[in-house]
Order: structure tokens, then C-alpha cells, then sequence
């Protein structure tokens, strides 16, 4: 399953909100996660994806290590 998720681009630098200003314009991600869904099913055979630009709600276990590293330079 590949869904597509600009928030993972949230600058968190400044304020309490983050910043989405250097994601990518929205016609712009549309055609490069096509390619990438694309790309993925030349390789890979059957792949779902979400729908772009879509509020989803996602339920999954998620099996192994996951490291976020959140930085804002003003220490925690």
C-alpha cells in the first residue's frame, strides 16, 4: 500500500504549527508519486494505493524499528 503524505515535509523549526511552505506544489507531487506508484508496480506486481489529496484514515501494526528524530534546535 502506497499512500501519499506531504505532512512528513512539516518544518517544525518555528512556532507550535509546522511549515508546509517547500513541499512540493500539489500538481507537481501528484504526477511524481504516480511515477513512484508507477515504478513500483513494474517491480513489485500488484501495489493499492490511497487517494491523492484525500483525508484517509489508516489502520495498521506496524512490525519493527521506527526512529523520528525531531529537531527543533531549542532542545526538548
Amino acid at each position: 500500500l502506497l499512500v501519499s503524505q506531504f505532512t512528513l515535509y512539516g518544518d517544525a523549526r518555528k512556532g507550535r504549527r509546522p511549515s508546509y511552505s517547500d513541499a512540493m506544489p500539489p500538481d507537481t507531487a501528484m504526477q511524481f508519486f504516480s511515477r513512484f506508484v508507477d515504478r513500483f508496480r513494474s517491480e513489485y506486481g500488484r501495489v493499492q494505493t490511497g487517494v491523492f489529496g484525500a483525508h484517509m484514515l489508516l489502520t495498521l501494526a506496524n512490525n519493527g524499528p521506527v526512529t523520528i528524530l525531531f529537531d527543533s534546535g531549542r532542545g526538548f
